[in-house]
């Protein structure tokens, strides 16, 4: 009879288990996870006009964290020392403050006997805390080891307060990369992705106008998000890299993997193809690029007073960049200031006299052929006069000699000053801005629209007396960079019309698998930006 109760539930069971829940334990038994993952893909290679590589791509391992609901400060001093023990991380950085606040949390006990009980009574947490640090000594800084405070500079960017994903190492170590990859499931947050490193085949040559790469910055995370990018993803972050981000911006592989309950992989689908980014061709030669830098490096090192010296080197027809270089005096080395010839402006002398001359021939003030006596001038108490006395000349000698005092009296006509009466210059802010607006129309003092985020425009001084005025007029006053000089010179070059610079030629498809490069998806558009108001004839005389 047991035997027979036993039985009967037991079929009785197994109808419950295959009738009533059949279909529910069938379905938990086949269940998946359906797992998606994405490789970030290399950014686009940068080329010089004639096909040789200067920027392109290195892979890399980089240790990333991201933070998780249920993670506490107690777990992120955990993962910290966990990592401490798989990985290197530079501690050079780490500043004496930063030491300070490590030891008081280690040392809590001993950190509030560093204040009396009056002090704790009447002090606000702040000022305790301010106290604790400007007791701490340096043997109690000094007691902390090396691996202490590579636990605190892990901590200190996993607690950071940051939308993005949080990059601890780029550029793991073989080594590091397993021991981290065997201790992922103890590491909550955690995770290595591949990245790319960029490798620049000349070394400092044209670095800085590459520009950087970078984490997306925690201000700009919706604009990326909105775009399609993850926080954890580097952009371009200056220069070339920020300027042509969308061009040089690969697309992500996208690859989905199903597994069923034991955890084994039954099914994998790539959901998006990948792609590099597309390719960027400048209009720099590098053959010229690199002589030119050895030229600028020889004369500044011959010069020991100069502080800098530039060089860019434009077609005036098409204002495509050929060179630019910038190098500095730092002590006693010669280092790379590229940006310069952009960002840094100077009075740049007697180099503008053609647009002074043109503007005075514009403005009705002079007519080709007319003759001033090159003499000592005198304006108040302050003499004005060009580095030699020349006595009468016409504007063709002017600019031949560089007479200072040929442009003083095209000043002082525009000026409505009468020199011989010493009477005149009413309306200052007229001639101040009929100076500047003719000498706008060669680049100087206004951008060049040259391809790139941003640029120098130089210093306008304002309106100030007649004699700052003059100064105008000889490239003492306001100020241009390198680049704006460039630009006003092929001007004249190009019969009056100012074409847009550009460091873009070319943006191709990415063909890596041989030597050639891509088919031409775009090229850049000569632009001619104005053309200056003087007839042609009086830019030819110039």
């Amino acid at each position: 009879f047991t035997v027979f109760v036993m039985f009967t539930t037991l079929v009785l069971r197994l109808g419950y288990v295959q009738i009533v829940k059949g279909q529910e334990y069938k379905a938990a038994s086949e269940a998946t996870t359906t797992t998606t993952y994405t490789w970030n893909a290399p950014r686009g290679i940068i080329y010089d006009r004639d096909g040789n590589v200067l920027v392109e791509n290195d892979p890399i391992y980089t240790l990333t964290y991201t933070d998780s609901a249920d993670t506490s400060d107690m777990s992120t001093y955990e993962i910290a020392e966990k990592l401490a023990e798989l990985v290197e991380i530079d501690i050079t950085d780490v500043k004496d403050r930063d030491k300070k606040d490590y030891w008081i949390m280690k040392n809590s006990t001993e950190a509030l006997e560093k204040v009396t009980d009056d002090e704790l009574s009447e002090l606000e947490d702040k000022e305790i805390y301010k106290l604790q640090l400007e007791r701490i000594t340096d043997d109690e800084i000094n007691s902390l080891t090396d691996a202490e405070i590579k636990v605190y500079k892990i901590k200190a960017i996993l607690d950071s307060s940051s939308a993005s994903v949080k990059r601890i190492k780029e550029g793991l170590t073989t080594e590091e990369f397993a021991k981290v990859n065997e201790h992922l499931d103890t590491l909550p947050g955690i995770d290595v992705k591949l990245d790319s490193q960029r490798s620049y085949v000349y070394e400092n040559t044209l670095r800085q106008i590459f520009g950087s790469i970078a984490q997306i910055p925690e201000e700009s995370a919706d604009e990326y998000t909105a775009a399609g990018y993850d926080l954890s993803d580097l952009v371009g972050k200056s220069f070339l890299e920020l300027q042509y981000e969308s061009v040089l911006r690969g697309t992500k592989e996208e690859q989905s993997y199903t597994q069923d309950r034991t955890g084994s992989v039954t099914d994998s689908v790539t959901t998006s193809t990948g792609q590099t980014g597309k390719d960027l061709v400048l209009t720099i030669d590098i053959d010229l690029q690199q002589q030119v830098d050895a030229i600028v490096e020889e004369e500044l090192a011959k010069e020991s007073t100069a502080e800098a010296a530039y060089v860019v080197m434009m077609d005036p027809t098409t204002g495509e960049i050929l060179s630019l270089s910038g190098k500095r005096r730092d002590g006693g080395k010669i280092t790379e200031e590229t940006y310069g010839t952009i960002y840094n402006s100077y009075a740049m002398g007697s180099a503008v006299k053609g647009a002074t001359v043109l503007t005075g021939y514009q403005t009705g003030v002079i007519s080709p052929g007319d003759t001033f006596v090159d003499a000592p001038i005198t304006i108040g108490s302050t003499t004005k006069k060009s580095w030699q006395t020349m006595g009468l000349i016409n504007d063709l000698t002017a600019l031949e000699r560089s007479s200072n005092v040929y442009m003083f009296h095209i000043a002082m006509k525009i000026a409505g000053y009468n020199y011989s009466t010493k009477s005149g210059f009413r309306d200052p802010e007229t001639a101040y801005e009929t100076m500047r607006k003719y000498f706008a129309e060669f680049g100087l003092g206004v951008e060049t629209g040259i391809d790139l985020p941003s640029e120098g425009t130089g210093y306008n001084g304002g309106v100030q007396k007649l004699g700052n005025l003059m100064d105008l007029a000889i490239g003492q006053f306001d100020t241009y960079t390198p680049l704006q000089l460039a630009q006003y010179v092929s001007t004249i070059a190009n019969d009056g019309v100012r074409m847009q610079p550009h460091l873009m030629k070319e943006i191709r498809d990415p063909n890596h698998s041989t030597d050639e490069t891509g088919e031409v998806i775009e090229e850049f558009e000569a632009t001619a930006l104005n053309t200056v108001s003087m007839s042609k004839e009086y830019i030819e005389r110039v």
